[in-house]
This record gives C-alpha cells, structure tokens and sequence, in this order.
C-alpha cells in the first residue's frame, strides 16, 4: 500500500471515529433528540466519499459496522436524476456503497446527507427527532416559530435557520432541501446551520462534530422556550 492510500485511509478513520463519538453523544437517551433507530448522521471524506449511518442503527450505541462509506457524486446524481420510488432508490443507495459487498445499507436519508455535505464549510451533519423540537414542526405555526432569536445568548450565536416543507424521505425530501436552499441562498452568505424539516425533525450542519453538537443544543433549547412562551400569549422576540 502507497504512502498516499495508507494517510488516505488513516484520515478515514480518525473521521469516523469524530462521527461515532459525535453520533452515541447525540443518540444519548437524557437528551431525548431520538428514540429506537430514530436519526442520522454522516461526515465528508476528502476523497469524495462521505460515512453516513446505516439503516437501522441506533445513534446512542453507534460504532465501526453503524456506518456505511458511499460515494458523494453518485448518490448526487440520484437526487438530481430520474424519480425514483423508495424501494429504487433504496437499491441504488445500496450500489452507491464503496463496499458494495457489505451487509450494511445506508439511510434513506443518505440522500439529503450528500445535498447538506455539498455546501461550503459542511464536514459534519447531525439529523435528530427532539420531541421539542417536533412539537412546533408539526404544527400549524412551524414555518414561522423560529424565524428570530429569543434571548441575547442566542442572538450571539443565532444562524438564520432554514424551514424545509414536508416531503417524504428520500429523493422527494432531498430534492425539497434543494430547492430551499437556492432560496435561501439569494439571501444568505452563509450556509444554514440549522435546517427545520416540517413534520419530520432538525438537521444540524457544522465543520466540527463540536459545532453540530452545539446547534442541536441551541435549537432544543430554544423550541422548548418557544412552548412556554405560547402558553403565555407568544414569543416576545429580541430585537
């Protein structure tokens, strides 16, 4: 084995070993952000590959055989190619594993993993199911709950976060990000660190494992002040 090909692969895996620790910390049962094999995670490669959890795993207990490494420009082109149903697209996530061999499959999600991988300063990507936060993206006010900071500490640290109509997992829901995105890029330098998907759960995207630990935090956070604050007449938000 090159010299090349060895740092390669030794870069592999100090990555995945970051997502492990970051996913078991994300799938910790007392922060309550998934239940059973509920969310996703993934983490880009510098080969154009990205590790992304495996259908059925759970976070909290996630190690080495949690994850499956695909190709980044294939499963791309699935999102932006013919429609395809879930079962089909399931297939062709399965051809996309750089070890096609393996037992494990990648998420369904791994389509919307590659679309939030492919923007400027995104290495890691968290995607969580916060009762908190579920509580407003399915109800009738989700679209406009988050659209400003409630505190100071917040505003510090506040990212516009982008709201994502509901679609089905998949190619529908990673076409949707897509189109989402575009709009908020006409508006925004930077890439979102949050995306709010309606009916479904929180995306949190960062170039540290660090900082999607951080977002995640934040916006749990905020939707469990957001529900009291309804109780009481409404948000009263910071200027």
């Amino acid at each position: 084995m090159s010299e090349d090909l060895m740092a390669t692969e030794e870069a592999g895996r100090d990555v995945l070993n970051r997502l492990m620790a970051m996913t078991r910390e994300l799938g910790e049962p007392q922060r309550d952000y998934v239940i059973l094999s509920e969310g996703n995670t993934s983490a880009l490669l510098d080969d154009g590959t990205y590790w992304v959890k495996a259908s059925g795993e759970p976070l909290a207990k996630a190690g080495p055989g949690a994850f499956v490494r695909v190709q980044h420009s294939h499963v791309l082109a699935l999102v932006n190619g013919l429609d395809l149903t879930e079962g089909e697209m399931r297939a062709e996530l399965g051809a996309a594993r750089v070890n096609a061999e393996g037992a494990a499959l990648p998420s369904i999600e791994a389509a919307m993993h590659a679309v939030c991988l492919s923007l400027e300063g995104v290495f890691f990507v968290g995607h969580t199911h916060p009762p908190a936060v579920n509580a407003i993206l399915c109800s009738r006010r989700a679209r406009s709950a988050f659209r400003r900071p409630l505190y100071p500490v917040e505003t510090a640290l506040w990212r516009s976060p982008l709201f994502v109509r509901h679609a089905p997992p998949g190619q529908p829901l990673a076409r949707q990000l897509q189109r989402a995105l575009e709009g908020y890029g006409r508006k925004h330098v930077e890439a979102p660190s949050a995306i709010l998907l309606e009916g479904h759960g929180l995306a949190a995207l960062g170039n540290t494992p660090q900082a999607v630990l951080d977002t995640t935090a934040l916006v749990v956070k905020m939707a469990r002040i957001l529900v009291g604050t309804y109780a009481l007449g409404g948000p009263r938000w910071v200027e």
